[in-house]
């Protein structure tokens, strides 16, 4: 419950304020009135008369009327507080810094659960407990430093940690990146991050908010909802990036099936934020190298030109951005020749661009416009620019000042000479600009972000797949735990999977007379042992009766088999296709190259059920073995169209059957015109 009174407060009241900057209450109370709020600031300190400036209140029954209350006291303390500021001075917004609540004890949730009842009862916003507070270009409700410069055009920022976001804010500060809000949200009792993208997603202006969006997540309790608004959001011109902490179970879970054993938790995270077009990262300073990226001008391709005076930091960006499928082009030698002709003899125009470390301002800006006017395929520039410590760089950067506000082209400035120029580089960023202090570090971020797709459509369900015959199958599995292999061939067909004709029987005759009607040669496999292959249950270019009878009777000597079924043999490359139910996220789907390989190369890609056609697109061509799929060496190309479509009808399934949790189809034996389901295991849970 987001309101006015928390967001533009006309009046709040620090409960705890003192005169102790080293303590949380003092500090509060100073970064309120350093930051400039002007409406009207109270204090309660029953032991002091004035803080800080400010006569103090000893007794709340004295206090005004007040929109927002911050709380700094202890947490025992806080219900009373909050009961009688909302019944008696109108507070309907609360900002609790005091932890020892639900994070701690089974008391301190009794106390947590008493506070968010009487807000919802009076209809009061709620941030925390256990945070650090709130801070917009209204009100520096925070207790902690440094304060990152704010601008409406600034990125806002929203934390799971308290601690973690001043660490977050303290990278972005040395970088120049600007900040619009940023919302510690502390336990989250009433307001979690999905609330705030929510709010911000259903209010967005796009004319006076923020556009980009850095987040840190440590649980995602309503992916459906993250997933809603940071979609939308995107949609909307918004670009987010964030950071999943948490993610490194001990491996995966142990798992029985070949999906079980790769797909987690993490994966679901990977596939959540591919599906919302959110840029993933996995530390502080890679979310604040990617916020700065997205506060500037968005790339419109992966051709990048290097404008350098010191050739290896060049080299190493060049060699990073390339790694990262990104191309460092040749420019055109005729616009070369006369680039040259402007510089001092010995700078190179191949790109990247060196004019030496004796090249002046005015080289830098010719090569910029060089880039921006005369080189087609350059989408976007880096400038790389110490000191050698000959001049001083203030007449470099006014230079990089003026062609970053005037070029259309987006360029990113790093600029190594912290220590050197350290009043230079100061300078230039409070000119509102960012910094990237190491090339390669820039490219990484460059590459986090151009490599992020955008959000995908609206799901889309595979109209072909029988939802009905799907539900009565599964309504009618009886037992948890792998299904027989005729349940699993019902599904498949009913979800229009191309299956190998095949046949399963514990009677030796029964299976000779239908390897007599498919046709020699088959495939024998045993049923009910899981892993096929380990056990010796699986005989290839079975030829006749004969040699059908022997491996019949072999196999069922095998522990746990219950049965035989045959195949007919079929040839083709292996493709796999799998899925794992993560609670509340869903399903998770992958693909790849299937047999022995899936985990052996742990070549896979993953997306979140349903798939809408570009996603299922996006994970096949995504693959390192995706060459092998269209054709390598004079081989025709297996039928990709086929094979996405099997991944996008398995999604609609698995959408109407989440009783699966776990599921393989491989192989899929494919070739240039078909892509056929050769072995599945399904694994249900029915039980609540």
């Amino acid at each position: 419950m987001i309101n006015q009174q928390l967001l533009n407060p006309q009046s709040i009241v620090v409960i705890g304020g003192s005169n102790n900057e080293q303590k949380p209450g003092g500090a509060i109370v100073r970064n309120l009135k350093q930051g400039g709020f002007k409406g009207e600031l109270h204090v309660l300190n029953p032991k002091e008369d004035m803080v800080q400036g400010i006569k103090a209140f000893h007794d709340m029954k004295d206090l005004p009327d007040t929109d927002l209350a911050i709380l700094v006291v202890a947490a025992k303390y806080c219900p009373d507080y909050v009961d009688y500021l909302c019944e008696h001075k109108g507070v309907r917004a609360f900002i609790i810094i005091s932890a020892g609540f639900g994070e701690e004890t089974h008391e301190g949730a009794i106390l947590e659960q008493h506070i968010l009842d009487t807000c919802e009862k009076y209809g009061a916003a709620l941030i925390g407990p256990n945070c650090i507070g709130l801070l917009t270009t209204k009100h520096h409700s925070v207790f902690t430093r440094p304060i990152p410069a704010l601008s409406p055009k600034g990125a806002d920022f929203i934390s799971g940690s308290g601690a973690t976001a001043v660490f977050i804010v303290d990278s972005a500060v040395s970088k120049g990146l600007q900040f619009n809000s940023v919302w510690s949200i502390g336990n989250g009792k009433q307001i979690g991050i999905e609330d705030v993208l929510q709010y911000m997603d259903e209010n967005f202006d796009p004319e006076r908010d923020s556009k980009v969006k850095l987040l840190y997540i440590e649980n995602i309790s309503q992916p459906d909802r993250l997933l809603e608004h940071a979609r939308s959001l995107i949609r909307k011109g918004c670009r987010i990036a964030a950071i999943k902490s948490g993610g490194s179970e001990s491996g995966s879970r142990a798992a029985s099936s070949h999906t079980g054993a790769i797909a987690s938790s993490d994966t679901a995270v990977d596939a959540l934020f591919r599906k919302a077009g959110i840029v993933r990262c996995y530390s502080r300073d890679q979310l604040t190298s990617v916020g700065c990226v997205l506060s500037l001008p968005e790339m419109t391709g992966r051709n990048v030109a290097i404008v350098t005076h010191a050739g290896g930091p060049g080299v190493m960006l060049t060699d990073a951005l390339s790694k990262g499928g990104m191309n460092v082009p040749m420019l055109d030698p005729k616009v070369g020749e006369d680039l040259k002709a402007q510089l001092y003899p010995g700078s190179s125009v191949a790109n990247p661009i060196d004019f030496l470390a004796t090249g002046t301002p005015e080289h830098l800006g010719i090569c910029i416009d060089y880039c921006e006017k005369h080189y087609d395929n350059v989408d976007a520039i880096v400038v790389i620019f110490g000191t050698p410590g000959l001049v001083p760089c203030d007449e470099a950067y006014a230079v990089l000042h003026e062609k970053m506000l005037t070029c259309k082209k987006p360029i990113f400035p790093v600029l190594p000479s912290q220590n050197i120029a350290g009043r230079e580089v100061k300078e230039f960023l409070a000119k509102g600009h960012v910094d990237f202090p190491d090339e390669v570090d820039l490219a990484d971020a460059m590459i986090r972000v151009i490599n992020t797709p955008k959000p995908a459509t609206a799901d889309n369900l595979c109209p072909e797949v029988d939802i009905d015959e799907v539900r009565r199958i599964i309504d009618g599995i009886k037992e948890d735990g792998y299904i027989a292999p005729d349940q699993v061939r019902a599904l498949l067909q009913a979800a229009k999977i191309p299956v190998v004709p095949e046949a399963v029987s514990a009677n030796c005759d029964e299976l000779v007379a239908a390897a007599r009607e498919m046709g020699y040669p088959i495939v024998v496999k045993v049923v009910g042992p899981v892993h096929k292959s380990d056990v010796g249950g699986v005989t290839l270019n079975v030829m006749d009766d004969e040699q059908l009878t022997a491996e019949f009777n072999r196999m069922m000597q095998i522990p746990d088999a219950t049965a035989v079924m045959i195949q007919k043999m079929i040839s083709g490359t292996e493709l796999f296709i799998g899925a794992k139910y993560e609670p509340t996220f869903g399903h998770i789907v992958l693909c790849g190259l299937g047999g022995i390989f899936v985990e052996v190369l742990k070549d896979v890609k993953s997306s979140l059920a349903p798939l809408s056609q570009p996603e299922a697109e996006h994970m096949v061509r995504s693959l390192k073995s995706y060459k092998i799929i269209q054709g390598t060496r004079g081989r025709k190309g297996l039928n990709e169209d086929l094979y996405v479509k099997i991944i996008m009808r398995l999604s609609t399934m698995l959408r109407f059957a989440t009783e699966i949790k776990e599921m393989d189809i491989n192989p899929l034996l494919a070739d240039s015109e078909n892509v056929i389901a050769v072995d599945a295991r399904i694994r249900v849970e029915k039980k609540k």
